[in-house]
């Protein structure tokens, strides 16, 4: 079945509602001094002049967790990949507000950029609140498909991390059956409160409070690269 390597397409609007003046001038001065160059190979020292860990970022939303962990780690260097331009405008705004130096954004599809990286060059790579596809015949187009995941596992270093997080049913069920089935990712949990409460180094997102004030579970999973 083809999943998001061979598609390559990114659904949905590129644009939401239309930027205030303080935003679009974010998105004119910030964002090029921000950006990861549009082609090329991309590592620690070309991004931030150093040969530091890294950490990747697929689709990071309004970016109140790159920034969380950004600031928490400022010796590692972050790269953000979102595709929508109101998205992007956050995580300028935590960056600018944070005085993060150590993060790099990509406005595109995240696979673009993830496959410019050496492998074994990541050391954490983060997939939160994937856009489901409920219907089965939209499944191609989740994330966790096995096409994405084997580049997630190239990129990533021995015994390094893939996290991920849902509070959708049908993507929790996908991914538990699809990571299941691999051997070159190791689940953590040891038991259900593992999986089902939020890990103190994982900040909360807007989304995340949304879907628990919504009712929905939110499933954390980490999985370590074998």
């Amino acid at each position: 079945m083809p999943d998001p390597i061979t598609i390559r397409r990114l659904y949905g609007r590129a644009k939401g509602h239309k930027l205030r003046q303080g935003q679009a001038a974010l998105v004119e001065e910030m964002l090029p001094r921000m950006s990861v160059p549009e082609t090329g190979r991309l590592d620690a020292a070309s991004l931030f002049g150093d040969d530091r860990p890294l950490e990747f970022e697929i689709g990071f939303g309004a970016g109140e967790h790159l920034a969380g962990q950004a600031a928490m780690r400022p010796d590692h260097g972050f790269i953000g990949c979102e595709p929508f331009l109101n998205g992007v405008v956050g995580a300028l705004n935590h960056i600018r507000d944070d005085g993060l130096a150590n993060v790099r954004l990509h406005m595109g599809d995240a696979l673009d950029a993830l496959e410019r990286l050496p492998d074994a060059s990541l050391s954490r790579v983060y997939l939160l609140h994937p856009d489901p596809w409920r219907k089965a015949r939209h499944a191609k187009r989740r994330m966790v498909n096995d096409g994405p995941l084997d580049m997630i596992a190239a990129k990533l270093k021995t015994g390094c991390e893939f996290r991920l997080g849902t509070d959708d049913p049908t993507y929790c069920r996908w991914a538990m059956m699809v990571m299941n089935r691999r051997r070159d990712f190791a689940w953590q949990a040891q038991s259900a409160a593992d999986f089902l409460t939020r890990p103190a180094d994982w900040p909360e997102t807007r989304y995340e409070r949304k879907a628990r004030r919504q009712g929905h579970e939110v499933w954390y999973f980490v999985f370590r690269r074998a």
